[in-house]
């Protein structure tokens, strides 16, 4: 087990100076400076703030083809992706590409049986597709790694437009237009685009293209920003980094669901999770909406998820709510149980924990592995991966990276050093998958924990909890709390964690896990919650804590929630 070392956030006085002047709360102020907003601008978050879409490489060719394609009448599939930024992104494109009087139907692809991504084989599906043969594929959220699958869709008479996000190989496919703004010569400013912000911003770039054909007025056409509760979701979910283009995304969607504007089926995710739209926040899209869509791509199919998302009927989007529900409690149940066994695989194969972590069993779930990545990632504070066998006898791995080292960079080097033992492998510097070799297995986690140790030049890491320091004594109140819950936080911009010195004045177990506490400082008391945390603390302690909203019996006080705490050093 690690323990985290604690460390304060440094602070840009002069940008918090700046953005107090424009009007902002002093203390939103000054955790939004320490995050690197330097100007007011990078704190407007109406539509008019927006990155246009035109900054974005091939969007206006792209669409310029999809508009030439709906006016001749083509056929056009989605080939979407089977977590929950494939989902939203494919629900963003069906529901926009039918408002504007396309022909357009869906494929997903299994997990289980074709894998990620616009694979020869999905391409086969394509061609059988129950609606008829295609004339255009569109890719969301994958694509930009589909070389094959490009050419066997052209080789099959089938025109492909990709939209994705992920980080390009050596070679592009050759489709007809391919909009990511991580390609080679992309000057879009924002990198972090989701999946479903790029379809979004491309059927952005289609009403413009349409209403210059004079098919709308001039500000006429479909009102995209309904759909901005389902961009919110996929990007949130998707666990990009919330810079100030996503930021406002997510602001609007979220906007969206609180004045009671969402798709029946979000409405319906909300229902079942027993979250309140009216206080939507970036905690329910990513740790209640957002594991109900991906349950359907981790046990089942996808289908369900994307349906959920595309029905107006909120009866039927009530039903696909509730059986994503069911979903989601026996992913929770296999989960529990492969972590227990990896727990246990790891501590008794590894009295020495190396530079990562790897894990495999045979009869694990391979929809499930990347959760047990997670859980162990977060346990030891190394780059992780799991493996289960797929039906093929080939490995399926999933990983989770920490800050330290870029995860498909490090497959990248062993693929490079080991020809032929990675089948296939695609992702990011956090989370990445792969598909390996059974037999080589041995040979990869000695060359995956060598190219760790070199790429990051450590052994071993230490979790860091980064801090905004002392919580100015008049903000400790609910108000505030209230105030930074309101906040979009997220990755590359985290909600904010206070560090103060406290007495302990009461302190007891509840449910024999969970430390409850009074804490005081000054002349000030605070109920204070640990959760899954059993061990007593001393007299005094240096605490870094959550500061958040309890209500009781109608009466509305601050909590602390508790991330860290220790006796403090003199």
């Amino acid at each position: 087990m690690v323990t985290p070392k604690l460390s304060t956030r440094p602070a840009n006085f002069a940008a918090a100076k700046a953005l107090e002047a424009a009007g902002i709360h002093p203390l939103l102020s000054r955790l939004w400076a320490a995050r690197g907003v330097s100007h007011p601008d990078d704190t407007r978050l109406a539509w008019g703030a927006l990155i246009p879409p035109g900054q974005l490489t091939q969007v206006q060719h792209a669409a310029k083809v999809l508009a030439d394609a709906i006016q001749a009448g083509k056929k056009l599939l989605i080939v979407a992706d089977y977590d929950c930024d494939g989902a939203t992104a494919c629900a963003v494109g069906l529901r926009a590409l039918r408002s504007m009087g396309a022909n357009v139907d869906f494929l997903v692809p299994n997990r289980f049986e074709t894998g990620y991504g616009l694979s020869p084989a999905v391409v086969e599906l394509a061609v059988q597709h129950t609606g008829g043969k295609p004339d255009m594929l569109i890719t969301v959220d994958n694509g930009i790694a589909s070389v094959d699958g490009v050419e066997a869709a052209r080789q099959a008479g089938m025109d492909v437009v990709i939209t994705d996000h992920h980080l390009p190989g050596d070679i592009l496919p050759q489709a007809l237009a391919i909009v990511n703004p991580n390609q080679p010569g992309c000057g879009f400013p924002s990198k972090n685009l989701a999946g479903v912000g790029v379809i979004f911003y491309l059927m952005l770039a289609l009403r413009a293209e349409l209403r210059q054909r004079g098919v709308y007025a001039a500000d006429g056409g479909p009102r995209l920003d309904n759909l901005a509760d389902l961009v919110a979701l996929g990007t949130v979910a998707d666990v990009v980094k919330l810079d100030a283009n996503n930021r406002l995304l997510v602001t609007q969607g979220l906007q969206k669901m609180r004045s009671g504007r969402m798709q029946a089926g979000m409405r319906a995710l909300f229902a079942v999770a027993a979250r309140e739209p009216r206080q939507a926040s970036c905690f329910d899209l990513g740790f209640a909406l957002g594991p109900r869509i991906n349950a359907a791509g981790r046990l089942a199919d996808m289908s369900l998820g994307i349906n959920c998302l595309v029905t107006d009927n909120e009866s039927e989007a009530l039903n696909l709510a509730r059986q994503l529900e069911a979903m989601n409690q026996e992913r929770r149940s296999i989960e529990t149980t492969m972590r227990e066994e990896a727990l246990a695989a790891v501590e008794s194969a590894h009295p020495v924990i190396g530079a990562s972590v790897c894990v495999y069993h045979p009869d694990w779930h391979q929809g499930v592995v990347g959760l047990v990545a997670s859980r162990l990632k977060e346990t030891y504070w190394r780059p992780t991966l799991a493996f289960a066998r797929s039906d093929t006898g080939e490995l399926r791995g999933s990983g989770r990276s920490i800050p330290d080292v870029h995860l498909r960079d490090v497959l990248d080097l062993v693929s490079k050093r080991n020809p032929g033992i990675i089948l296939k492998f695609g992702g990011h510097a956090m989370a990445a998958g792969l598909t390996l070799r059974e037999d080589a297995y041995d040979l990869f986690i000695q060359s995956f924990d060598s190219a760790v140790r070199e790429m990051s030049g450590k052994a071993s890491f230490d979790p860091i909890i980064e801090t905004d320091g002392s919580l100015e004594t008049g903000y400790a109140n609910p108000e505030v709390a209230g105030l930074l819950q309101q906040q979009v936080w997220g990755a590359g911009f985290p909600a904010p964690i206070f560090r103060d010195t406290f007495y302990v004045r009461q302190q007891r177990l509840l449910k024999e896990k969970h430390l409850k506490l009074s804490l005081e400082r000054g002349h000030q008391r605070f109920d204070a919650i640990w959760f899954n945390h059993a061990q007593m603390l001393p007299e005094q302690a240096d605490v870094a804590y959550r500061l958040d909203r309890n209500v009781w019996n109608g009466v509305t006080s601050a909590q602390l929630i508790i991330e860290h705490a220790c006796a403090p050093e003199y």
